[in-house]
């Protein structure tokens, strides 16, 4: 039996903690890899230093999880468009299905958006599906690492 890869793409979260607790959510569920890109921070800086507040959300999942940085996310859509990945963002839009909805039957990259304004349209229409947890309180959206632990643990229990 082949392994499903099941990897996450991280553009310009801003967070830190977000950050690490998507790492130690990752590493629950059993994420192969994590691709940082923008200005999303890295768990290494680069003088070589550990991010604190990405080790103190993570608590050591940072240290073991594969993870690459590549500043241009559109690099990172290309090479796993290139290896076949199916790439499902998680953001609210006109095109989005109900996460429930959502079936995996090839190596998977979820995409992330960014806190405060999601991910960009460009972007968006590079990708397979949109999923989106639908809201039925007040606020419009979830916490970026909240939203991922549900939409991971829907899709790879």
């Amino acid at each position: 039996m082949n392994k499903k890869y099941k990897v996450l793409i991280l553009p310009n979260i801003r967070s830190a903690i977000n950050v690490g607790a998507i790492f130690r959510t990752a590493d629950a569920i059993g994420i192969d890899k994590i691709y940082l890109s923008g200005y999303t921070p890295c768990p290494i800086d680069k003088f070589g230093r550990k991010q604190k507040d990405i080790a103190k959300s993570a608590l050591g999942a940072e240290t073991w999880i594969n993870w690459e940085y590549e500043k241009d996310i559109n690099k990172i859509l290309a090479k796993l468009k290139n290896k076949n990945f199916q790439i499902i963002a998680l953001e609210q839009d006109k095109n989005s299905i109900d996460y429930k909805k959502i079936k995996t039957a090839k190596n998977t990259a979820i995409l992330l958006g960014e806190e405060v304004n999601g991910i960009d349209k460009k972007i968006l229409r590079k990708c397979d599906l949109i999923a989106e947890i639908p809201m039925k309180g007040k606020k419009e959206s979830l916490n970026v690492s909240v939203a991922c632990g549900i939409l991971l643990f829907r899709l790879f229990k």
